[in-house]
């Protein structure tokens, strides 16, 4: 994965930033005419924001003050000065209004193409990123960093361009207006510049601060809940509060320093304001006694001060979001730039058809380098054969299947289907011919129905012909609304047993070449027990099966059984073969790891 060089919740500006802004240009690229419109509304609230003041001016000058004209020209001309100045009250409403709609519509279609291109790339990816990073990270991808670029795209983008344009506006308004007082005023604008550069940096400092301690005492919080039946049974309640009060005081502390930051930044700004007007009432009222400023002059150059120093103001908080949105936006390209390395050949294998034999060839394995799981692994199955593997915790078993399914590539060696190396087929082929299940079994809150077929579109006959023949048709008819009632959460749960069965039909649906049980009955329910041999025994039936199990009546179904102990094939031969041996598996026996759940278990 590449790096372009942040921490966790803040923005380091590395000299990579300018190709982070190409990548969020990128995306802006589609809504260009939104945007150009977003900018010439832009242009339209400043243009009508400025002239507010110069029509006060000529209200003043032009009629109030003036004496060479009879009071009902006066009137008259200020009737036309305040319909003038509601007119182009109501146009910064209205365009205003419009920039908004405009910006969120550009922005929550951005994000909606970010976070559609952000799910469609994990989905993608293998399962050795998964091992590695929290899920917790993953999900912050994927809502907190992609609303701090919406944040960016709505409230900073074209607004930032604004206010840049409305100080640029004031500027030369304030010169053609008075060059004198201008000059003098001009010299707050340095210093005024100095303590926004200042405030955004320790206001990003301070942010940054608040956003980490704030991702602790989330994942704190989040800990303590799904390990709240542990703190109950071993009394850690005190404990675990003492915790969290001192990470939320922690976070109240570092709150703080960020509001007496801005409640330093703000008044400052303010002073400055008003000793800008305190300077223009004192040079202004001398310019006006000697006749060198008109009073509309005066009351506009009050006006532009206050407009100069809101967005001042403003850039500050905006130039946070902009840090915070970088940050955002690098995770977000980092993750998506996050390379796979199980890919389907550009010139796959495609045989007519798939007989189910397998072959591990002189295969090591080691989900890392350095810690070898699977150490010169041979072992041939042919089509139609069951064989069983078993083995301690740790030998390995499961990493048979991960690399059989190809999850994962060996280390040394090839994993071969019908002679051809697995990883010469596409992912969608390869796995469609393995059907697998597994002893956890994802639930989709929706009907039995549609979770049984899933994505293969078979009908409801060909559904319930898979039940008959698997025994399932109890299971089935003892739901409340057969293969229509709503499974998941917030609706029906099932128990270990019917989930079990509920994946062995929609395996079934696949019609695989090669079955595979990954301790699928370790967990089985006394009620669901017989239904589920039998549908064991019809899975089986025609197919090549690789079964992990841990009872002995599943185990003593298959044709051979294979013994793993230290990433290496032991033994293997038939149950009673191995049990005459009285080697590693009838040891295994006689310590109960393998039973009927009847006793322990005998020859």
């Amino acid at each position: 994965m590449r790096n372009f060089g942040y921490d966790e919740e803040g923005w380091s500006g590395t000299q990579k930033e300018h190709r982070i802004w190409q990548r969020i240009l990128g995306y802006s690229a589609s809504h260009s005419p939104g945007l150009l419109l977003a900018v010439v509304l832009s242009l339209l609230v400043t243009g009508a924001t400025l002239a507010l003041p110069r029509l006060m001016q000529m209200g003043i000058d032009d009629y109030i003050t003036a004496t060479t004209l009879g009071v009902g020209e006066r009137v008259h001309g200020l009737g036309v000065i305040a319909l003038i100045y509601g007119i182009l009250v109501v146009v910064v409403f209205l365009t205003g209004f419009l920039q908004i709609v405009i910006l969120e519509r550009i922005g929550q279609s951005i994000m909606h193409t970010i976070r559609q291109d952000l799910f469609s790339h994990l989905l993608k990816l293998d399962l050795a990123f998964f091992n590695k990073q929290p899920v917790g990270r993953l999900v912050t991808r994927l809502t907190n960093d992609i609303q701090n670029m919406h944040e960016m795209f709505t409230s900073v983008l074209v607004t930032v361009f604004n206010d840049f344009l409305k100080l640029a506006g004031i500027l030369v308004l304030l010169f053609l207006m008075n060059f004198r007082l201008a000059l003098l005023l001009s010299l707050f604008v340095p210093a005024a510049i100095a303590i926004t550069v200042v405030f955004s940096r320790l206001a990003r400092q301070k942010f940054r601060a608040i956003r980490q301690q704030l991702v602790r005492l989330n994942s704190f919080l989040q800990e303590s809940i799904f390990g709240l039946r542990v703190i109950q049974l071993f009394g850690r309640q005190a404990d675990n509060y003492g915790r969290y009060v001192s990470l939320s005081q922690e976070f109240v502390q570092r709150t703080l320093a960020q509001i007496r930051l801005f409640g330093t930044f703000m008044p400052l700004t303010e002073l400055m304001s008003s000793m800008a007007i305190a300077m223009i009432v004192w040079y202004g009222g001398g310019e006006i006694i000697r006749q060198e400023l008109t009073l509309g002059e005066f009351v506009a150059f009050l006006s532009y001060m206050r407009l100069f120093f809101q967005p001042l103001r403003e850039l500050s908080q905006k130039y946070s979001i902009v840090q915070s949105a970088l940050a955002s936006a690098e995770r977000i390209f980092d993750l998506l730039d996050t390379t796979m390395q199980i890919r389907s050949p550009e010139k796959p294998a495609q045989p007519k058809q798939i007989k189910g034999s397998i072959t591990f060839a002189n295969v090591s394995f080691g989900y890392n380098k350095d810690e070898v799981i699977l150490r010169d692994i041979s072992l041939d199955i042919a089509p139609g054969e069951t064989v069983a593997v078993v083995g301690s915790t740790g030998a390995g078993k499961s990493t048979l299947i991960n690399l059989l399914v190809r999850f994962y590539d060996p280390l040394q060696g090839r994993v071969l289907l019908d002679g051809i190396d697995v990883r010469e087929f596409t992912l969608q082929d390869l796995r469609s011919n393995i059907g697998v299940v597994m002893q956890d079994v994802f639930i989709l809150p929706d009907t039995l129905l549609a979770n049984i077929v899933l994505e293969t579109g078979i009908g409801r006959e060909k559904v319930m012909e898979i039940i008959r023949d698997t025994g399932m048709e109890a299971f089935v008819n003892g739901l409340p609304d057969g293969l229509d009632t709503v499974i998941g959460e917030g609706s029906l749960e099932l128990s270990a047993g019917e989930k079990q069965l509920l994946c062995f039909a929609r395996v079934l649906c696949r019609d695989p070449a090669v079955l595979v049980l990954d301790e699928a009955t370790s967990s089985i329910d006394t009620a669901s027990e017989n239904i589920l041999e039998h549908a064991v025994a019809a899975s089986f039936k025609d197919r090549t099966s690789l079964v992990i199990a841990h009872r002995l009546s599943t185990i003593r179904r298959a044709d051979r059984i294979i013994v793993m102990d230290g990433g290496r094939i032991k033994e293997q031969g038939t149950h009673g073969e191995l049990m005459a041996l009285q080697g590693l598996y009838y040891n295994l026996v006689q310590l109960d790891l393998y039973q009927d759940g009847n006793g322990p278990a005998g020859p």
